[in-house]
């Protein structure tokens, strides 16, 4: 709404002072500039935001003299040229407009019948009168102005709302004028920004669509379809998944391999399979010269996965027998002959056990045992053993057509890597072993203790050898014999061998079975202690140590008591 306009309630002899005309913030090039002179400087003039006021010490003759009233003056100025129509604000009851703020508040409209003001409105003060026009009365009869030309109060009143806005430096004109060059300069920039911008994505689009059209001509084929056996299929033929095979990668080997007959046709097959999401590293036994679909099915079927297997913590080399249940427990060596088996069922071709156990008394070199274990190695007193605790415990997967001596070499191989990153190689030097040592006594805490008591046994293990006192743990006794049992007998325990701690001091001649990792860390960091000996008490497992051997005798008793080292042979 324009507020070019008189405050309703304003006296129209009022004259105020002029102010700065409104300015916009941003000039357009064709704008004039506007120049401001600011008015004279008046010792009696008080500027209140809205009016200039003059005041008067004349004595009045009206009835209230200790009042002096202002007297308004009208200061010089250029006749304005107004741009916007008179638009005319209601009037509200008690005499003030919308806008009629400040210093208005302080008078009121004059009746009708006193709007000609034939009188002056002091006894020694004359009306003004501008004698350039004439009165004309509105019909809402609220002030006079002029018929054609605005009223400068009109303009004045605006010029004092907005003068409570902080004034601001007028700009040149050639200040103007260069702020609407930067702004064509900037919008040009900023349209050329916008052509290049343009111009890069439709390149970026050509060069996707091609690679699309290129990859897709090389996977699906284009308009020819990929080259596809019809079947029935071949022999089977074992082909690896390597971690990270993509899919691409995997039509790939499987059309180096025969399966299928383009790695194409693979691809548009797997695909459309769910399926092949639940593929997992590894090796399988697939048919060559077979159609897409079909490799994809027996892909994904479980069955086809060969040469994988788990080897559980404190599993031996060869089968042990539980002497109470009479239980077969399979070794390391069984483990391998039956993930090796390949092809139909009833016709599989496998790695027999005995095959592997000659091979694992082969050649060091040629079976990977490490550096830091060959000589110690080489002194095994049987050779059939001499690979024992050099597998680790884990789950392993394996090519069953590469030979039992590469499947050995592979396994102990990389089972020397993950025992050297627990610091095996160095750990020692802390507790007084060499590395073969340290595995040694590994696979003793994991035959005699459960995971919470790993380090409490190492610390035992030891405090005894520190001393040169037997070890004397039934677990050595029972793997000369190889049958399991926790309890031994006194003529198990009086037979001596490399491995009977009972009947030679310090460690048996090898590792008795595969430690966990868990276990070479307790003897690479024991707990803190200065227990000599140990016994399980329960069923449960529950251990207990002590220095004291009166202690000790007391918690085999408590042990016999429960039923734990009751023999059954």
């Amino acid at each position: 709404m324009s507020n070019h306009r008189r405050p309703a309630g304003e006296r129209p002899e009022f004259e105020y002072v002029p102010r700065e005309p409104r300015r916009h913030r941003y000039l357009d090039e064709d704008d004039d500039h506007v120049d401001y002179a600011p008015p004279p400087e008046d010792d009696d003039v008080v500027t209140t935001g809205r009016h200039a006021v003059v005041y008067d010490d004349r004595e009045i003759d009206e009835p209230h003299a200790d009042y002096i009233e202002p007297v308004y003056e009208q200061p010089a100025y250029e006749n304005p040229v107004y741009e916007q129509p008179f638009d005319p604000e209601p009037v509200y009851e008690d005499g003030y407009g919308p806008r009629s703020y400040g210093d208005a508040r302080a008078y009121r409209a004059p009746a009708a019948d006193e709007h000609a003001y034939d009188e002056p409105a002091y006894a020694d003060e004359p009306v003004h009168v501008d004698e350039q026009y004439e009165a004309h009365t509105y019909a809402d009869d609220r002030y006079d102005t002029p018929p054609d030309e605005p009223d400068v109060a009109f303009a004045e009143a605006e010029t004092q709302i907005i003068s409570a806005i902080p004034e601001e430096i007028p700009p040149t004109r050639a200040h103007a004028r260069t702020q609407a060059r930067r702004r064509k300069q900037a919008t040009g920039r900023a349209r050329r920004g916008k052509l290049f911008g343009a111009l890069a994505a439709a390149t970026v689009l050509i060069v996707l669509v091609g690679i699309v059209f290129v990859g897709g001509k090389m996977f699906f084929g284009g308009p020819d379809a990929p080259a596809d056996y019809a079947g029935p299929g071949g022999p089977e033929v074992v082909v690896q998944v390597h971690p990270g095979d993509t899919a691409e990668e995997i039509a790939s080997t499987l059309a180096e391999r025969d399966v299928v007959a383009s790695g194409s046709a693979f691809f548009n097959a797997a695909v459309q399979s769910n399926a092949m999401n639940s593929v997992q590293p590894g090796f399988y036994s697939l048919s060559t010269q077979i159609p897409a679909d079909d490799a994809v099915q027996e892909l994904v079927d479980p069955s086809s996965r060969v040469g994988q297997m788990i080897i559980s913590e404190g599993r031996q080399l060869h089968d042990t027998t539980d002497v109470q249940t009479g239980a077969k427990k399979k070794g390391i060596y069984t483990l391998i002959s039956e993930a090796s088996c390949v092809g139909e069922a009833g016709q599989e071709q496998c790695i027999s056990y005995d095959d592997l156990n000659a091979a694992g008394a082969g050649d060091l070199s040629a079976l990977g045992v490490p550096d830091w274990a060959k000589d110690a190695v080489a002194g095994v007193p049987d050779r059939d053993r001499q690979l024992e605790g050099l597998i680790a415990a884990g789950s392993w997967d394996f090519d069953p057509t590469a030979g039992p001596a590469a499947i050995l070499q592979r396994l102990v191989t990389e089972s020397s890597a993950s025992y050297e990153k627990t610091g095996i190689l160095t750990a020692g030097n802390q507790v007084g072993l060499t590395p073969y040592k340290m595995l040694i006594a590994a696979s003793l805490v994991e035959r005699e203790a459960m995971p919470d008591d790993f380090s409490k046994v190492a610390r035992v293990i030891l405090n005894r050898l520190a001393v040169n006192q037997a070890l004397q743990f039934d677990s050595t006794v029972n793997y000369a014999l190889d049958t399991t049992e926790l309890a031994t007998t006194d003529a198990d325990r009086a037979q001596v061998t490399p491995w009977n701690t009972y009947a030679s001091p310090g460690l048996p001649a090898t590792p008795i079975s595969s430690p966990s990792i868990g276990a070479l860390q307790a003897v690479e960091q024991p707990a803190p202690g200065d227990w000599i000996y140990f016994v399980t008490v329960d069923s449960k497992g529950t251990t207990l140590f002590t220095k004291s051997y009166d202690e000790h005798l007391a918690n085999i008793d408590q042990a016999l008591n429960n039923g734990i080292l009751n023999s059954g042979r």
